[in-house]
């Protein structure tokens, strides 16, 4: 299956920035399509941003003006920038191909994204 190494995570302070990233591996073809995923304690995984591989963009309405989603299809890397953060964006990330393809189906060990008031 695609291997995917999330990175980037970090605590911030409520306002602040982050840049995850995601590089997909083994299975590159993965990578054309991808989303962010989120997961905080106690809640159910959430959908954060996803993008195609003509570049369009979708966001969920918690995050839209504040996150943008970018990919490098040579690198093989998926790019969430966060700013503005809030608390309420606390949680674990996790990439996620969007190809319903058998090998592209798995979750990297995500990172963690902690914002404090």
């Amino acid at each position: 299956q695609v291997r995917l190494d999330e990175s980037g995570g970090g605590a911030v302070q409520d306002g602040g920035s982050l840049r995850l990233s995601c590089v997909g591996s083994k299975y590159t073809i993965c990578t054309r399509d991808m989303s962010w995923y989120r997961q905080a304690p106690g809640k159910a995984r959430e959908f954060v941003a996803g993008i195609t591989h003509d570049n369009t963009t979708k966001y969920a309405d918690s995050v839209k003006g504040r996150f943008t989603i970018q990919q490098d299809n040579t690198k093989s890397t998926l790019y969430l920038q966060m700013d503005s953060l809030k608390p309420e964006d606390t949680a674990m990330y996790n990439c996620k191909s969007d190809v319903t393809f058998s090998l592209c189906n798995n979750w990297g060990q995500g990172t963690q994204v902690t914002v404090s008031s």
